[in-house]
Order: C-alpha cells, then sequence, then structure tokens
C-alpha cells in the first residue's frame, strides 16, 4: 500500500520575542496559519492577564510588520528561521517642538509617519499637520560623540515635558474650538490623559516662553555654511514608510518642525498654538542664523521678540479674557496674511482685461558686468502686464525701447537699507543658458513697494489686476515702515534691564556692537510695534520672516547632469533652483507650474523632471535619499491642491501618490 501523501505545508518551530516581558516563546505552526492565529495562539501560551490589544508583529530581518493578520506565514514567506517581536504598535517618543520644549508622546510606530504627523498634531491640537514632518537630529560636527550625548541631556529642559497619547482617542470625537483664542473646548481631557494639558487646555504650547539664559543659544547647533545647512535636510523621515521600518527607537528625540513653507489658512481664531509654534520656528531660524537679515531687520526681530515676551508675561495671568479684542484686530491683518502665504487661490482677474494696471516711472537701471564699474542710469520704465520696457526719456516711450524684459520665472530679491535710503531690487531673468542678472533702484518706500509688488507677481506669471496686488504692496509698505528709526530717540523709556540682547539678536551682532548700543537700537526699533497686540505681533514676526529673500528655500546637495562639481539644489514652495555652493547665488530656475513630470531611477540616485517648454533636468542627489528631495517636490505640489472649501479632511492616498514614487 503507498504512503499518504501529505498536502499541507510543513509544520515550523516559530520563535518569537514579547518585548513586553522580556520572554522568547516557541511556537509550534503550519505555513497555513494567518498572522491574526499566530498571535491568539501566542497570547494563550503566555497566559498573561494583559490588555493585548495594541500588539502586532514585528520582523526584524525583513524590517516589516505584519498587520495583514488575514494573511498566512506562507503568503508573507516567513520561514523557521525568521525572528518575530511581539511588541505595542504605540511608543513613546521624545519631540522637540519648534519651540525648542521637549515633549514625550505617545506615537504609533506602525502607521506612516504622515499618518502618525497626523496624530501628533491633533494631540497639539495643530491644524494642517500636512505641513509638517519629523526630523533626526543634526550631528554637530564639532561636537565630539561623547560630548555629545551629554549635551543632549542637557538641552533637554524636561520641565517642558508633557505626557499626552495620540492615536488612543476615540476616533468620533472632534474638538471643538473656543472661538476667542483657539484652545479646544470640552473632553480634550480624554485626549491628554493625566497630563497638564488635561485641564482641557493645551494652551501651555500656544504661549511664548522667553529664551531664559544667553547658554541656550550658544550650544545650539548653527549651521557655518549653505552646505551645512543642506547637511540638515538629510535627516526627514520618509513620510511613507512607518518609524520602525526607518530604525527609530522607543524614546529617541526627533524634532516636531514645519517642513513644507506654505502656510494654508493661518487663523489665529482656530491657531493660536500653530501661530505660537510657527513664530517660534521662524524666531530660532533667525536667531541660530539659519536665514540671513539684514541689521535692520535684526534689531526688528528683536524688538518683535522684546515686545512678544513682554506681552507674554503679562498675558499669561489674564490670557483667556482679552482675547477677543485681540481676534477682531487681527482680522484686518489676516487678510493681508492670506495672500503673502499665497494660501487661497485669489487669482480671480478683476474686472476686465482691458483694465490691467499698468506702472510709469523714472527708474534707475543697473546690469552688473564683471569688471565694469558703471552706476546706474536712469530710464523711464514702464510695467504692463509681466514686461519691464526701459525707454531712453520718457518722450521716446512710444518708440522702440531700449531694453525689454520678460519676468516670469524670475527670481526676486530686495536690497533694501533704509537709513541709507536704498531700495534696489534684483532680478535674475531666464534665459537659455542662465540667468541674466539686472538691479532696479527706485528713489522712495511708496514707489519701491509699488515696483516690488509688480515684480513678485510677475515672477509668479501673475499681472497687477491679480487682486493680490494692492495686499502685497500694504505688506512690503508695513514691513518697511517696522524697520524705521524715530528720528527722537525714546525718552519715556530709559534703558531698562529687562532687555537682554543676548537672547534677542544673533551671535553675528553681539560681536559687533556693545550690549548697551544694541538694547538702545532695540528700544528704539520697539517704538514701531509697541501698539501690537499679542498675536499680531506673532503673525508680523512669522510675516517678516516670510519676506526674508531665503524665506521658504530647502538645500540639498545636487551634482548635475553634465557638472563637474557638487552644487545645490534649492526646493520652495513653486520653484526648484540651482545655486551656487559658495554664495547661494541663484544660477537657473525652474517653476513647477511649468513641469510635466518628474521621475526617479532609485539605482543612480537620479532625479529628472520634464518640462513643458525647456530641456528637461537631471540631478544625483549628494549625502542624501533622493526620496527626501523627490517627497519635497510631490509634497509642495500636494499643498498646492488644497482648497479652502474643502473640508479638513486630507487625500492620504494622494500624497503618498505625488511623494513615494513607487506607489
Amino acid at each position: 500500500m503507498s504512503p499518504k501523501v501529505s498536502f499541507h505545508s510543513s509544520v515550523t518551530e516559530l520563535k518569537m520575542h514579547v518585548t513586553d516581558l522580556h520572554r522568547d516563546v516557541s511556537l509550534r505552526v503550519t505555513g497555513e496559519i494567518h498572522i491574526g492565529g499566530v498571535m491568539l495562539k501566542l497570547v494563550e501560551k503566555l497566559d498573561v492577564k494583559k490588555d493585548w490589544s495594541d500588539h502586532a508583529l514585528w520582523w526584524e530581518k525583513k524590517k516589516t510588520w505584519l498587520l495583514k493578520t488575514h494573511w498566512t506565514l506562507d503568503k508573507y514567506g516567513i520561514q523557521a528561521d525568521a525572528r518575530l517581536l511581539f511588541t505595542p504598535q504605540h511608543k513613546l517618543l521624545r519631540l522637540q517642538l519648534p519651540n525648542m520644549k521637549h515633549m514625550k508622546v505617545k506615537v504609533n510606530f506602525s502607521d506612516r509617519v504622515f499618518k502618525a504627523v497626523s496624530d501628533i498634531c491633533k494631540t497639539f491640537n495643530i491644524r494642517h499637520p500636512e505641513e509638517l514632518s519629523l526630523l533626526r537630529k543634526p550631528r554637530d560636527p564639532k561636537k565630539k560623540k561623547k560630548k555629545l550625548e551629554e549635551a543632549e541631556e542637557d538641552d533637554l529642559e524636561l520641565e517642558g515635558s508633557i505626557y499626552s497619547s495620540p492615536g488612543l482617542y476615540s476616533k468620533t470625537m472632534t474638538p471643538t474650538y473656543d472661538s476667542r483664542d483657539g484652545s479646544p473646548l470640552s473632553p480634550t481631557s480624554a485626549w491628554f490623559g493625566d497630563s497638564p494639558l488635561s485641564e482641557g487646555n493645551p494652551s501651555i504650547l500656544a504661549v511664548s516662553q522667553p529664551i531664559s539664559s544667553p547658554d541656550i543659544l550658544v550650544k545650539l547647533y548653527k549651521p557655518q555654511s549653505l552646505l551645512d545647512k543642506a547637511k540638515i535636510n538629510q535627516g526627514w523621515l520618509d513620510s511613507s514608510r512607518s518609524l520602525m521600518e526607518q530604525d527609530v527607537k522607543e524614546n529617541e528625540v526627533l524634532l516636531l518642525r514645519f517642513k513644507y513653507h506654505s502656510f494654508f489658512d493661518l487663523n489665529p481664531k482656530y491657531d493660536a498654538i500653530r501661530v505660537n509654534q510657527l513664530y517660534e520656528q521662524a524666531k530660532w531660524a533667525i536667531l541660530l542664523e539659519e536665514i540671513e537679515c539684514t541689521e535692520e531687520e535684526m534689531m526688528m526681530f528683536a524688538a518683535l521678540q522684546y515686545h512678544i515676551n513682554k506681552l507674554s508675561i503679562m498675558s499669561s495671568d489674564n490670557h483667556m479674557n482679552n482675547s477677543e479684542k485681540e481676534v477682531d484686530e487681527v482680522d484686518a491683518a489676516l487678510s493681508d496674511l492670506e495672500i503673502t502665504l499665497e494660501g487661497g487661490k485669489t487669482s480671480n482677474t478683476l474686472g476686465d482685461i482691458t483694465s490691467i494696471p499698468e506702472l510709469a516711472d523714472y527708474v534707475k537701471v543697473f546690469k552688473p558686468k564683471k569688471l565694469t564699474l558703471k552706476g546706474y542710469k536712469q530710464y523711464w520704465c514702464t510695467f504692463k502686464d509681466i514686461t519691464i520696457s526701459c525707454y531712453k526719456s520718457k518722450e521716446e516711450a512710444h518708440g522702440t525701447p531700449a531694453h525689454q524684459m520678460n519676468l516670469r520665472g524670475c527670481e526676486v530679491t530686495p536690497d533694501v537699507n533704509i537709513s541709507g535710503q536704498k531700495f534696489n531690487i534684483k532680478l535674475l531673468i531666464p534665459v537659455a543658458d542662465g540667468m541674466n542678472e539686472i538691479w532696479l533702484r527706485c528713489d522712495t518706500e511708496k514707489q519701491y513697494a509699488h515696483w516690488m509688488a509688480a515684480c513678485r507677481l510677475a515672477s509668479k506669471g501673475k499681472t497687477m489686476a491679480d487682486s493680490s496686488y494692492n495686499l502685497e504692496v500694504q505688506n512690503i509698505l508695513s514691513f518697511l515702515k517696522m524697520q524705521h528709526m524715530n528720528p527722537d530717540p525714546p525718552s519715556i523709556e530709559p534703558i531698562t534691564t529687562d532687555i537682554n540682547p543676548e537672547c534677542l539678536v544673533s551671535p553675528r551682532y553681539l560681536k559687533k556692537y556693545k550690549n548697551k548700543q544694541i538694547s538702545a537700537r532695540i528700544l528704539e526699533a520697539h517704538q514701531n510695534v509697541a501698539q501690537m497686540s499679542l498675536i499680531e505681533a506673532k503673525m508680523r514676526f512669522i510675516q517678516a520672516w516670510q519676506s526674508l529673500p531665503e524665506f521658504g528655500i530647502t538645500h540639498f546637495l545636487a551634482k548635475f547632469q553634465g557638472g563637474k562639481r557638487e552644487e545645490l539644489i534649492g526646493i520652495t514652495y513653486n520653484r526648484l533652483i540651482r545655486m551656487d555652493a559658495s554664495t547661494g547665488d541663484a544660477i537657473k530656475t525652474w517653476r513647477f507650474s511649468n513641469m510635466k513630470q518628474w521621475n526617479v531611477n532609485w539605482e543612480i540616485k537620479m532625479v529628472t523632471v520634464e518640462f513643458a517648454d525647456e530641456p528637461s533636468l537631471s540631478f544625483i542627489c549628494a549625502e542624501v535619499d533622493c526620496k527626501v528631495v523627490h517627497e519635497f517636490i510631490g509634497g509642495y505640489i500636494f499643498l498646492s491642491t488644497r482648497a479652502k472649501d474643502q473640508n479638513e479632511s486630507l487625500d492620504e492616498e494622494m500624497f503618498y501618490k505625488l511623494t513615494s514614487g513607487w506607489v
């Protein structure tokens, strides 16, 4: 009689490690058993009274969660030699928020990072979580390994540690917000457990805390060059993979930061925490010299910071009573902000196309060429649509212009010194083989504001008929006004001791001036902002940060096809910029609006972008996974699809499609 042939798959000994109990367990199973069944058998064998509902299996070698509980071991390809971990999906992370404070938070280590960040933001009551992400701490090359660990403990400032647990609140519970100050009403205690936030008031995150001592600034990592800035951006986590898949350990410190500099619908009525954390991120970027600003701008930022510190101390006492007045005042400032933030699609052209406004005026024009010292030449310039035409005089304006420039796709940089009455606009205009540099010099602030606003819109292909033009002019004027030095020095406030210049300006200016001089200048600049309410001052600070030429450019090291050495690529919300690695000057710009498609050759780490009417662009990412660069491009394109009338929900799948490159 022939032996029986067995068709079922072989029995294997499966080794598992239960992390909570530090126990190894072996189970005899067949390949046909599904993952759910394995977990059931395991829990029965452990016989420990405990809620195991948050636990799942993690396959160490393959770095993958076995979350499809209906799949069998065979389908997953799990053999006898596999070592599986039975471990909680929610683990503690130490998050450093934009305000540099650390919080302990429970996060789902099996969710994709995009979803995990979304849950973290729900916990902290930050709207539009798609703008934030997680970043690994940059290593400061100057610090020795051993010392680094100690330094990290130093700046933990554990008094800011809030233990809260996202992802465990019920899905049906939507927070309702206090219309006065945007703090959640009602049952937030269900979100926050027994944390300081559980008073139904996570507004501790909405209050700015002054920098307590200049030592903090000294200890923090400061990027010394553009290359250092580019290195920081290696640390962004991949949004479409989980924390465990990216080797993030329990209790590790990660930075929660605004990653995409495109802030949608920033509204003090609901965004007290978001506005404060944005203000904090801007403040640290300026103090740590991550972004360049002029001396006048630095004093204006210092004055705003000083003002915000003063009001924050006062307002933490009576914050809840008087915020209604604040929000009303700010409603006006808000409509301005919308346009600088390019949030709403405001490009409904007003009226009839035939009535597009124009500018015409005498403007000094300068074309810097190497080795020539020729100065500015005065021309009669007209600005129509997105084109500037220069004539030798007003009378010749009907003839052929001496020069003409189309500003679509150009880079526009301010070069302003108010005390020196210098109002320059630097234009880099795209031509076939790079960029042409032209400088315009205006005589007055008013002229500058109108021409600057027109140039900024024209670079995006918009004309002065766009509804945002007048608001842009107003924004520029108010930004300049804040930097004015008052003719009569403040007599009312003598130099008070509560100004601590070491905590208000970046190290560069501390080396340049005595503390007394800096204090006097900060007080002088403070007169321009002294009437602002707290939230308005924060909004103005954010707005002024956005007005800086380098704002919102994320740098990466790259080698361009045909290029010999490493260069920089800058990515912003609407364009890619090829930059000189030592000076940061733009060599060539490409707009996303002109982009047909982009793809990645994962083998050789090459990103290729194809455009509608110019040659395609290819570069290899140096020292950074090209996935990070790919995600920045896709992420900004995803953010540009947001519309006001959408409900708050995000199209997660769309985000992965645009950013992950292989979905």
